[in-house]
């Protein structure tokens, strides 16, 4: 066995050293690049027929032999023909070998190649042949050019694995106002990208291309707009015109990766999919939902049997507004168990044109009792009749009020507001009826303690339980109480909070009443303002790159969530301030329609995703770290952070990416490596513990070395 291995090693170089001399120039003919050593031991190719890179192929069959049975595993999924086929070959698996079929009526002078990803998988350990592919052409030469790219999500940061990368002759025509290749035309090349979104496109030919990207996540080759991100350049490419890029054979991850020439941002396209009516339900006694299949619904009629239009409130739920509720301000009696009526809306037809359409409506609800208000309705029914059998007059308990508020507690920050959310719509508010007052210097712990203690000792002595508050002495506080612009069940109170004070807010029985007909009860709080002292203050000083430019500042934890935004930023300074201490970044977008939210591609319209970009110090960090007291200052120029993407930009940020990708990588594989170990004791006694954790602790270091991109560098 251990020559075998020695057999297997040394011929794996040594096809690493043949294949890998076609790296060496843009021009050279590609073999079957099956890469470099690895940890596993994957099947070996001793021999095919016809031989790679065959011209003037005229056959119907090839047949590829091995050094061990192979089996053919996930083929839907990772073979694919470049150009693609009509019909796809068969592979079957014959002898030590496979065996494939072509079905398909192959054009003249044209490369083909056979990608079978990681298809092939030896039977005994299952090890996979990583990127083999089977290169013929049926003229006189082999397509030789190639190019690398890098498919990463727009919205996301983060790398879109396993894509498709579909390559078009720029003689392909479309219709200006509509591009349509995708839906049209075959490409004439393809390429897949790795699980890290990085591709290399082989067998290319020396003309310009128009180059998309598409997720497909349903491994159907084709672009499905309803689930797939797509991605475009937004002009042609030729292999010959791309700057030099290194190609190497990760052992890490076990397949070629390279330095990206091309960067594809890839986005959901909404505009694409076919608008429907998908459900309607009717989750409470005075809520209707409607869901559509597209964004942007034109509805032009939405109308219930015995309730007026007036009656009706509507709320957009999701920012594209294919969720939207409809609140009924009725009384709960006037709600039968189901509720019938019609909804007309703008509807794709057959061929995707929007016509009217309309959908009967029959909604049905019913209310369910819970176990335990059903045992709660029980025992009180026992208890009546308890009351009536010792003829005791029976006294119902309180129910309690269904009216239901979530207010924002704790300490406030003097910029912020407090904020309620309701369970429904408010019909009726009042105002005036609120209640604020200033009640001094914020107390500590400690002594808010005291004074709870001292009131206590007080009401025990007066034999109540509590001594109820008194703020009619306190001075009154000028606030604005205002409905959120985006939500229409959430509602602000704001005033001109001093730091490190003290506030009492009253909010009486009946201020606020709901599309349900249910009113509040009593609401009181007590609202302490935050110390400056104790917090940082991020100061950016922004030169935008014209002064009609408008931007979006973010200010971000250390993972990424946002905890401020400034909106429609121009060329000035903004201040963050009450940041908590601890690590920071600031984040910027590029806000080209002023509407304050970063917006996504359009491909119909050929217009990019909006760009978001990091801020990066002088030293290359994104990090800040905010102490207590303290400011950090930052001059942010926007024709910095958001200059040209360029080849090398691309591969500086996609290194940072890598390392810190392949730092989880190795730690989750040393993670499941020292729990294999730890069963491994528990089963032998650690008799074999020593020997083990050495081996992995020198195959740890050589993947690591190899992840790095030490193994196998060569340059188009």
């Amino acid at each position: 066995m251990r020559t075998k291995q020695l057999v297997k090693r040394l011929m794996q170089t040594a096809m690493v050293a043949f294949f890998g001399s076609s790296l060496l120039w843009r021009c050279a003919n590609q073999g079957s690049l099956q890469g470099g050593p690895k940890d596993s031991l994957p099947p070996i190719v001793v021999s095919a027929l016809p031989a790679f890179n065959t011209t003037n192929f005229t056959g119907k069959e090839i047949y590829i032999g091995f050094d061990e049975y192979v089996q053919i595993k996930d083929q839907q999924k990772e073979f694919f023909t470049s150009p693609m086929m009509k019909k796809n070959p068969t592979i079957t698996t014959s002898g030590r070998g496979i065996r494939i079929t072509i079905l398909d009526t192959l054009e003249e002078n044209q490369t083909y190649a056979l990608n079978f990803g990681r298809s092939i998988v030896d039977n005994n350990e299952g090890n996979r042949l990583s990127d083999f592919r089977y290169v013929f052409s049926t003229g006189d030469s082999i397509d030789s050019m190639v190019m690398s790219g890098y498919t990463v999500s727009a919205s996301k940061g983060d790398s879109v694995s396993n894509s498709l990368i579909f390559f078009y002759p720029a003689e392909v025509d479309s219709i200006p106002a509509y591009d349509s290749i995708l839906f049209k035309y075959k490409p004439a090349a393809v390429a897949k990208a790795a699980g890290n979104g990085i591709f290399i496109a082989q067998n290319l030919k020396p003309i310009d291309y128009k180059i998309y990207a598409i997720e497909d996540k349903n491994n159907n080759f084709t672009y499905d707009p309803e689930t797939d991100q797509v991605g475009f350049l937004d002009s042609l490419h030729n292999p010959t015109k791309e700057p030099d890029f290194r190609v190497w054979y990760d052992t890490t991850r076990n397949h070629l990766t390279a330095e990206p020439q091309l960067y594809f941002k890839m986005f959901t396209d909404g505009r694409f999919k076919r608008q429907t009516l998908s459900e309607s339900k009717r989750d409470a006694q005075h809520q209707v939902t409607l869901y559509f299949g597209a964004p942007n619904p034109e509805v032009l009629e939405f109308s219930l049997d015995s309730i007026a239009p007036e009656e009706i409130v509507t709320e957009y739920v999701t920012r594209g507004r294919d969720t939207i509720n409809y609140w009924l301000n009725v009384p709960a009696e006037r709600l039968g168990d189901t509720l019938r009526g019609r909804v007309v809306y703008m509807k794709h037809d057959s061929v995707n044109n929007l016509v009217p359409d309309t959908a009967k409506l029959s909604l049905v609800w019913r209310y369910i009792e819970s176990k335990e208000e059903k045992k709660a309705r029980e025992e009180e029914e026992r208890k009546k009749e308890r009351a009536l059998k010792d003829s005791v007059e029976y006294v119902p308990p309180v129910k309690p009020n269904p009216f239901k508020v979530d207010q924002s507690r704790g300490d406030l920050n003097p910029e912020q507001t407090i904020t309620f959310t309701f369970k429904m719509p408010l019909v009726a508010v009042d105002t005036a009826a609120i209640d604020l007052r200033f009640v001094g210097d914020a107390l500590s712990a400690e002594e808010e303690k005291k004074i709870a203690e001292q009131k206590a000792k007080e009401a025990q002595k007066r034999g109540v339980e509590s001594i109820a508050e008194d703020n009619s002495e306190l001075p009154t506080v000028a606030y604005e109480f205002f409905r959120d612009s985006i939500d229409m069940k959430k509602w602000h109170l704001r005033a001109a909070w001093e730091p490190k004070k003290k506030y009492a807010l009253t909010i009486p029985a009946g201020t606020f009443r709901n599309v349900a007909g249910e009113s509040n009860d009593t609401l009181r709080s007590d609202h302490v303002t935050l110390d400056p002292e104790k917090f940082g203050k991020v100061i950016v000083k922004l030169s935008g790159k014209s002064p009609e430019s408008r931007y979006v500042v973010y200010l971000k934890d250390e993972r990424g969530s946002t905890l401020a935004e400034v909106k429609d930023a121009t060329t000035g300074t903004y201040t963050f301030n009450y940041v908590k201490p601890g690590k920071v970044r600031i984040g910027f977008l590029e806000d080209a329609n002023g509407n304050g939210r970063w917006d996504t591609g359009n491909l119909v319209e050929r217009r990019q995703p909006e760009r978001s970009e990091p801020y990066v110090d002088d030293k290359g960090e994104e990090v800040m770290e905010v102490k207590a007291n303290w400011e950090i200052e930052i001059a942010a120029d926007m024709n910095k952070i958001f200059k040209p993407i360029t080849f090398e930009s691309v591969n500086e940020q996609l290194r940072k990416t890598e390392a810190v990708r392949l730092r989880k990588l190795l730690d989750d594989r040393e993670k499941r490596r020292q729990e294999a170990l730890k069963r491994e004791k528990e089963q032998q006694g650690g008799g074999l513990g020593g020997f083990s954790s050495g081996m992995g602790s020198m195959r740890g270091a050589m993947n690591s070395i190899g992840g790095s991109g030490a193994s196998g560098f060569q340059r188009y």
